[in-house]
Protein backbone atom coordinates (compact mmCIF):
# COMPACT_ATOMS: atom_id res chain seq x y z
CA UNK A 1 0.00 0.00 0.00
CA UNK A 2 0.89 3.77 0.16
CA UNK A 3 3.64 4.69 2.24
CA UNK A 4 3.90 7.16 4.65
CA UNK A 5 7.19 9.64 4.55
CA UNK A 6 7.88 10.61 8.27
CA UNK A 7 10.69 12.54 9.39
CA UNK A 8 14.15 11.87 10.48
CA UNK A 9 15.68 11.05 14.33
CA UNK A 10 18.28 10.24 15.82
CA UNK A 11 17.37 6.65 15.62
CA UNK A 12 17.46 6.89 11.37
CA UNK A 13 20.20 9.60 10.96
CA UNK A 14 22.20 6.88 13.14
CA UNK A 15 20.76 3.95 10.97
CA UNK A 16 21.85 5.63 7.55
CA UNK A 17 25.28 6.47 8.80
CA UNK A 18 25.95 3.12 9.80
CA UNK A 19 24.41 1.72 6.35
CA UNK A 20 26.84 3.92 4.75
CA UNK A 21 29.82 3.72 6.53
CA UNK A 22 29.38 -0.44 5.66
CA UNK A 23 28.59 -0.16 2.47
CA UNK A 24 31.06 2.88 1.56
CA UNK A 25 28.32 4.97 -0.06
CA UNK A 26 29.10 9.01 0.04
CA UNK A 27 24.91 9.83 0.25
CA UNK A 28 23.69 12.47 2.29
CA UNK A 29 20.50 12.60 1.82
CA UNK A 30 17.89 10.38 2.66
CA UNK A 31 13.65 9.77 3.29
CA UNK A 32 12.44 7.72 5.99
CA UNK A 33 9.26 5.72 4.86
CA UNK A 34 6.58 3.75 6.73
CA UNK A 35 4.44 1.43 4.87
CA UNK A 36 -0.29 1.99 5.29
CA UNK A 37 -1.85 4.13 7.42
CA UNK A 38 -1.50 1.86 10.79
CA UNK A 39 1.46 0.52 13.13
CA UNK A 40 0.44 -2.76 12.06
CA UNK A 41 0.22 -2.59 8.58
CA UNK A 42 3.36 -0.88 8.64
CA UNK A 43 4.82 -3.94 10.71
CA UNK A 44 3.00 -6.50 8.03
CA UNK A 45 4.09 -4.94 4.36
CA UNK A 46 7.62 -4.37 6.42
CA UNK A 47 8.01 -8.28 6.90
CA UNK A 48 7.26 -8.44 3.34
CA UNK A 49 10.30 -6.17 2.89
CA UNK A 50 12.43 -8.51 4.73
CA UNK A 51 10.86 -11.28 3.24
CA UNK A 52 12.63 -10.56 -0.19
CA UNK A 53 8.98 -10.36 -1.47
CA UNK A 54 7.72 -6.38 -2.00
CA UNK A 55 10.14 -4.78 -3.88
CA UNK A 56 7.08 -1.70 -4.81
CA UNK A 57 5.29 0.49 -3.79
CA UNK A 58 2.61 2.91 -4.91
CA UNK A 59 0.94 6.66 -3.66
CA UNK A 60 -0.87 8.86 -4.83
CA UNK A 61 0.77 11.62 -6.92
CA UNK A 62 -0.88 14.31 -5.16
CA UNK A 63 1.19 13.41 -1.86
CA UNK A 64 4.12 14.68 -3.49
CA UNK A 65 5.14 18.17 -4.62
CA UNK A 66 5.29 22.02 -3.73
CA UNK A 67 4.65 21.73 -0.11
CA UNK A 68 4.44 18.60 0.06
CA UNK A 69 7.11 15.71 -0.07
CA UNK A 70 9.50 15.93 -3.20
CA UNK A 71 8.74 13.21 -5.85
CA UNK A 72 10.86 10.04 -5.00
CA UNK A 73 13.45 9.98 -8.44
CA UNK A 74 15.67 6.33 -9.29
CA UNK A 75 18.73 6.46 -6.75
CA UNK A 76 17.06 7.97 -3.56
CA UNK A 77 17.69 6.23 -0.36
CA UNK A 78 14.73 5.32 1.76
CA UNK A 79 15.25 4.02 5.05
CA UNK A 80 12.24 2.41 6.15
CA UNK A 81 10.46 1.88 9.41
CA UNK A 82 8.09 -0.23 11.68
CA UNK A 83 5.15 0.83 12.80
CA UNK A 84 6.84 2.20 15.97
CA UNK A 85 9.29 4.67 13.27
CA UNK A 86 12.23 1.95 14.38
CA UNK A 87 14.17 1.67 11.44
CA UNK A 88 14.67 -1.39 9.59
CA UNK A 89 16.19 -1.70 6.49
CA UNK A 90 17.32 1.12 3.41
CA UNK A 91 16.20 1.00 0.24
CA UNK A 92 17.58 2.26 -2.90
CA UNK A 93 14.83 3.57 -5.33
CA UNK A 94 15.29 1.70 -9.23
CA UNK A 95 12.24 3.44 -10.76
CA UNK A 96 9.63 5.95 -10.55
CA UNK A 97 6.69 6.42 -12.83
CA UNK A 98 3.69 8.77 -12.41
CA UNK A 99 0.64 7.74 -14.26
CA UNK A 100 -3.26 6.63 -13.94
CA UNK A 101 -3.76 3.92 -11.32
CA UNK A 102 -5.67 1.81 -14.01
CA UNK A 103 -2.49 0.98 -15.60
CA UNK A 104 -1.12 -1.44 -13.04
CA UNK A 105 0.03 -3.92 -15.17
CA UNK A 106 0.85 -7.56 -13.51
CA UNK A 107 4.65 -7.12 -12.64
CA UNK A 108 3.95 -3.91 -11.02
CA UNK A 109 1.35 -5.94 -8.92
CA UNK A 110 3.55 -8.90 -8.14
CA UNK A 111 6.08 -6.79 -7.45
CA UNK A 112 4.46 -5.01 -4.55
CA UNK A 113 3.78 -8.21 -3.26
CA UNK A 114 0.56 -7.86 -1.32
CA UNK A 115 -2.76 -10.10 -1.39
CA UNK A 116 -2.85 -12.44 -4.23
CA UNK A 117 -0.03 -10.73 -5.81
CA UNK A 118 -2.62 -10.20 -9.17
CA UNK A 119 -3.54 -6.37 -10.80
CA UNK A 120 -7.82 -7.24 -10.27
CA UNK A 121 -6.68 -7.82 -6.70
CA UNK A 122 -4.09 -4.65 -6.46
CA UNK A 123 -6.41 -2.39 -8.05
CA UNK A 124 -9.54 -3.35 -5.82
CA UNK A 125 -7.47 -3.04 -2.87
CA UNK A 126 -5.36 0.25 -3.42
CA UNK A 127 -9.18 1.85 -4.91
CA UNK A 128 -10.25 0.60 -1.32
CA UNK A 129 -6.79 2.66 0.41
CA UNK A 130 -7.17 5.41 -1.59
CA UNK A 131 -10.70 6.05 -1.12
CA UNK A 132 -10.09 5.86 2.81
CA UNK A 133 -7.40 8.39 2.23
CA UNK A 134 -9.42 10.65 0.55
CA UNK A 135 -11.97 10.68 3.44
CA UNK A 136 -9.96 10.95 6.16
CA UNK A 137 -7.78 14.02 4.62
CA UNK A 138 -10.98 15.73 3.24
CA UNK A 139 -10.45 15.75 -0.93
CA UNK A 140 -12.24 13.70 -4.24
CA UNK A 141 -10.57 11.24 -5.51
CA UNK A 142 -10.66 12.13 -9.37
CA UNK A 143 -10.43 10.37 -12.18
CA UNK A 144 -7.91 9.42 -13.55
CA UNK A 145 -6.12 8.57 -10.45
CA UNK A 146 -2.83 10.03 -10.61
CA UNK A 147 -0.33 7.45 -9.17
CA UNK A 148 3.05 7.03 -8.66
CA UNK A 149 4.71 3.50 -8.95
CA UNK A 150 8.02 3.30 -7.91
CA UNK A 151 10.13 0.25 -7.19
CA UNK A 152 13.39 -0.23 -4.91
CA UNK A 153 16.23 -2.35 -4.06
CA UNK A 154 17.32 -2.98 -0.80
CA UNK A 155 20.23 -2.13 -0.17
CA UNK A 156 20.83 -2.64 3.99
CA UNK A 157 21.68 -4.92 6.23
CA UNK A 158 23.09 -6.68 4.17
CA UNK A 159 20.95 -9.76 4.90
CA UNK A 160 18.14 -8.56 3.77
CA UNK A 161 20.05 -6.91 0.40
CA UNK A 162 18.68 -8.34 -2.93
CA UNK A 163 21.82 -9.73 -4.18
CA UNK A 164 24.11 -8.63 -7.27
CA UNK A 165 20.71 -6.02 -7.54
CA UNK A 166 18.31 -8.91 -8.22
CA UNK A 167 14.61 -8.11 -6.36
CA UNK A 168 12.46 -10.46 -4.77
CA UNK A 169 15.65 -12.44 -3.00
CA UNK A 170 13.75 -15.06 -1.32
CA UNK A 171 14.54 -14.89 2.86
CA UNK A 172 12.46 -17.97 3.60
CA UNK A 173 14.53 -20.67 3.33
CA UNK A 174 17.37 -18.36 4.84
CA UNK A 175 15.29 -17.55 7.87
CA UNK A 176 14.12 -21.12 8.31
CA UNK A 177 17.37 -22.36 7.64
CA UNK A 178 19.51 -20.08 9.89
CA UNK A 179 16.52 -20.43 12.75
CA UNK A 180 16.56 -16.66 12.28
CA UNK A 181 13.28 -14.95 13.34
CA UNK A 182 10.98 -12.76 11.69
CA UNK A 183 10.05 -9.25 12.36
CA UNK A 184 6.81 -10.77 14.15
CA UNK A 185 9.10 -13.32 16.23
CA UNK A 186 8.21 -16.33 13.92
CA UNK A 187 10.76 -18.55 12.47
Amino acid sequence: MTEIRGARTEATDSFFEAFKTDAGVEAEDYAVVAFGDSEAMADELLELVLLGVKRATAALARDFGPGREPLPKVGDHVVLVDGRNKPRCVWRTTSVEVKPLEAVDDAFAHDEGEGERSRDWWLAAHRTYFAAQAEREGFALEEPVETVFERFTIVWPRLFADQAGKSGTDLFSVVAGAGLQTPDGKT
